[in-house]
This record gives C-alpha cells, sequence and structure tokens, in this order.
C-alpha cells in the first residue's frame, strides 16, 4: 500500500489547491480525480465554458444594438456549433495548466478513478489502497434534479450537457432562477432562442441587496419570459418536443418546448465516499465541518461545495489554502468568509460582498450609513451608453465597509478595491483620495467615497466649525 502525507479527494479548484500547496511544500501527496482529467466542474461545466458562451452572446448582442444603432443590415442566424466550439478552445486552453503531466511534475501522484473510504486513513480506487495521514474531501458537487412527474422520461439537458448542443433550440424552458439559470438563460436568449425562466420563489436573487435585483430583472425582461412564483408539476416528451405542466396562482398550463434546462441548484458528491461508515458527519448533504474545515475526524478536511457554505470556486480556493496550512503545518488558521465576493455574470453583472442593507440594519439598527451612485452618474458608463445599474456601500458608524452591491456592466471588474478596503479595514473614505483616472468606470467607487466627506462637512457639528473657521480666516 502506498502512504502519503496527505490524499485529495477531488481534482477541481479547492483540490488542486490543496494539492499543490501541499506538494510545493515538501509533502508527499496523493491526488484522485473521478473523471479522466483534472480541473473539476467548474473548468468542464461551470465557470469557464458559461463565461465563455456569455462572451460569445455578448458578441452577437452588441451586433445587434449597432445594426439598430447604426443602420447596417445583419442577418442570418447564429451557428450554435461555432459558438461552442469557441467555448471548448476556452477549457482546452486552460485544462494545459490543470493538466496530469504538470501536477506529477511537482511530485504529486495522479490517480483517475472514483475514490473512496475503506478506513479512516485509507482510501480505495480502482481496486488499489492508499494511505494518507491526512486527506482533504473537495469531490465537489452535481446538478440537483428535482422530483418532476415525468422527469426522467425526458432528455433534459444540464450544465453538464447543455455546452455540447449542436443546434439552437428554437423554444428552451430554464426551470430555475439562480445564477446558473439566470446567466444561461440570458446568453441563449441572446443567441436567439426563445427563452422562458420558471423560479418557484416570488422574487428573483433573493439573497442579493433588494433594492439591486430589479435593474437586472428589467434587463433581462427584454431578453426573454420572466414566471416568477410558478412551478413545474409535469413533464412528459411528445416527439422531438417536451410539454410542461406549470402552475401558477393556482392557474395550470401547458408548455410546449424544444428543450428543458434544469438549473435548481446543486447536491455535494459526497454519497459513494462511506462517511458514514468512518464516523463523518454530514447535515442535509452537506459534510460538517469547525472552523478549521475539519470534519467530526479530525484528520479528515473538507472544502469547497461539500461543505455547501460558500460555493463558489474562489471559495473553495480560499477553503483550499486553510486547509493545507491546517492538515499539514498545523497552523490552525480559522476560515473567514465575511471579505468574500461573488458575482453573478449577467448583464448587468450583480456584485455581492458582505451584508445587504437589510441584514445591516437587522443586525446595527439605525447605526448605518448608505452610499449610493447610479452608473448613469458617471461620465464613463454615459458615453459608452450603459446606463442600467446602481452601486450600493454600507458603512457602520464609524465609516468601515459592511456590505457593497452593484449592478452594472462588467461589475465584477470596478467593484473589487471595495473587497480590499473591507478586507483590510480601511474606511470608506480613504478611497475618495485615490486617484482613479478619468474616464474610468471606477470612478463610481470614489464617487461614493466622496459622499462620505460631504456627508462629513454638512452634517453635525462640522459646519457651525467651518463657519467659525471661515469667520475667523476673513
Amino acid at each position: 500500500m502506498n502512504k502519503y502525507d496527505l490524499i485529495v479527494l477531488g481534482g477541481g479548484a479547492g483540490g488542486l489547491t490543496v494539492a499543490a500547496g501541499a506538494a510545493n511544500m515538501g509533502a508527499k501527496v496523493a491526488l484522485v480525480e473521478k473523471n479522466d482529467e483534472l480541473g473539476g466542474d467548474c473548468l468542464h461545466y461551470g465557470c469557464v465554458p458559461s463565461k465563455a458562451l456569455i462572451d460569445a452572446a455578448k458578441i452577437v448582442h452588441s451586433a445587434e444594438e449597432a445594426s439598430a444603432a447604426f443602420d447596417f443590415d445583419l442577418s442570418g442566424k447564429v451557428n450554435l456549433d461555432k459558438v461552442m466550439d469557441r467555448v471548448h478552445a476556452a477549457i482546452a486552453d486552460i485544462q494545459e495548466h490543470d493538466s496530469k503531466e504538470r501536477f506529477e511534475a511537482l511530485g504529486i501522484d495522479v490517480y483517475f478513478g472514483k475514490g473512496h473510504f475503506l478506513e479512516k486513513h485509507v482510501v480505495g480506487v480502482n481496486n488499489k489502497k492508499i494511505e494518507g495521514k491526512r486527506i482533504v474531501i473537495a469531490t465537489g458537487s452535481s446538478p440537483f434534479i428535482p422530483p418532476i412527474e415525468g422527469i426522467d422520461q425526458i432528455d433534459y439537458l444540464t450544465n453538464e450537457s447543455i455546452f455540447y448542443l449542436k443546434s439552437l433550440p428554437k423554444r428552451l424552458v430554464v426551470v430555475g432562477g439562480g445564477p446558473i439559470g439566470l446567466e444561461l438563460s440570458q446568453a441563449f436568449a441572446r443567441l436567439g432562442s426563445e427563452v422562458t425562466i420558471i423560479e418557484g420563489a416570488p422574487a428573483l436573487m433573493g439573497r442579493e441587496d433588494e433594492e439591486i435585483v430589479p435593474y437586472l430583472q428589467n434587463a433581462l425582461e427584454k431578453d426573454l419570459t420572466l414566471k416568477l412564483n410558478t412551478k413545474v408539476t409535469k413533464v412528459e416528451q411528445s416527439g422531438e418536443e417536451k410539454i410542461l405542466t406549470v402552475e401558477q396562482d393556482d392557474q395550470s398550463e401547458a408548455v410546449t418546448v424544444d428543450a428543458v434546462l434544469i438549473a435548481t441548484g446543486r447536491r455535494p458528491n459526497i454519497e459513494s465516499l462511506n462517511l458514514n461508515e468512518i464516523g463523518v458527519k454530514s447535515e442535509k448533504g452537506n459534510i460538517v465541518v469547525n472552523k478549521q474545515l475539519q470534519t467530526t475526524q479530525k484528520q479528515i478536511y473538507a472544502i469547497g461545495d461539500t461543505i455547501g457554505t460558500f460555493p463558489f470556486t474562489h471559495a473553495a480556493g480560499m477553503e483550499g489554502k486553510v486547509a493545507v496550512s491546517n492538515a499539514v503545518f498545523g497552523l490552525w488558521r480559522k476560515i473567514k468568509y465575511d471579505a468574500v465576493p461573488w458575482v453573478t455574470y449577467t448583464d448587468p453583472e450583480i456584485y455581492h460582498l458582505g451584508m445587504t442593507e437589510n441584514e445591516a440594519s437587522e443586525k446595527y439598527g439605525e447605526d448605518i450609513s448608505v452610499y449610493k451612485v447610479g452608473v448613469d452618474e458617471v461620465d464613463r458608463f454615459v458615453a459608452d451608453r450603459e446606463t442600467n445599474g446602481l452601486l450600493k456601500i454600507i458603512t457602520n458608524k464609524k465609516g468601515y465597509i459592511i456590505g457593497a452591491h452593484a449592478a452594472g456592466k462588467d461589475a465584477g471588474n470596478w467593484m473589487q478595491e471595495l473587497v480590499y478596503a473591507k478586507r483590510y479595514k480601511r474606511k470608506i473614505g480613504t478611497i475618495s483620495n485615490v486617484i482613479h483616472p478619468y474616464p474610468t468606470k471606477g470612478a463610481i467607487v470614489q464617487q461614493a467615497a466622496d459622499q462620505y466627506w460631504r456627508n462629513k462637512l454638512f452634517e453635525g457639528v462640522m459646519p457651525k466649525l467651518i463657519k467659525k473657521y471661515i469667520r475667523w480666516f476673513r
């Protein structure tokens, strides 16, 4: 039996971070991946292909807008096969960085096959046994398929199959209005499909600040049909078509489409690991961990989608760094999520950092300040004719950032300095003194910070002091 300092189960973003980090510090590492390539869901079915598809759809949409604005002819249909060639080219380019050869060059033994626990320190893979002093579970997640009547009788799509479509569906229903559903819905609508989103909740994006969501919802409703507070009760195949029975406000209707995309969330890939047999506890399908990311078996750690705390690729990478510090070096670092943002890559993009205004009000009462700037107040957005959006920053009474949210073109890029300010406890006023080149979209953050000083100057005792100073000066 081969023995290792560390065994990593899962070759996605989190697992690769752990394996490379441990190997670079001299640990003997085994990496076990169920598929025949490294990179995980993010590379092959998630972040990378979806963003490549979104970018292709934006190019098409921009061409259509330019055609309408500048009066030139644009005819013909999008060749989805060519679009998917672009998507898979992006995957292939990044795959080189996540290749087996690269990780073997780091001294890591890579095993392809489904790993499962035989004992607390022993993992079985492809009829082999390997032993690890420490083990990190990073096996990711898979699409959750809801128990809809007839769902197993139709050929539905998920994020794992949609990127292999060869032709554009004329009518597409997307079941689920979360980030995956919204991103793919808008992309396919802009490529030319007639898209309908069916979402069971009464409102979109319940985790986002409620003042931000309407900017996206209004944009989506220009591209597609949005049915909220609606559920699918039955699906059936009729030749090449799918017929969905949907209910809204106790009213039922049949919707006929060419394709159905299921985007109702994710479920951790932990069922085949034999966790119960070795005493690793799980709740509601997620592995239970402490702040050091240890499971109920202290030599076994879990990160990423398997723990369900913060289901984003960049969070898995952060958790991987904490896990390798603790598992290999015994540093006992604690995981913190308060300065970890996320982005929904629609148009406009939605950016989320920290508390929403409602959450901040519940915790701090009236001891908060809110600074808002519409993108239509920023010269670069106006010049680019991209005036749909809002920046919103929430601080405590001392001026420290406790939440920041935005809707706007490329918000994932120009919001990032607020993450730095929050992470390293810089007051919002300090951003006002950072020079932003004119004209840039990032100037919107500076304009929000300028409000902090205007409020300081014209509220409370400051106006009286300023008037006294001016009288003295004169």
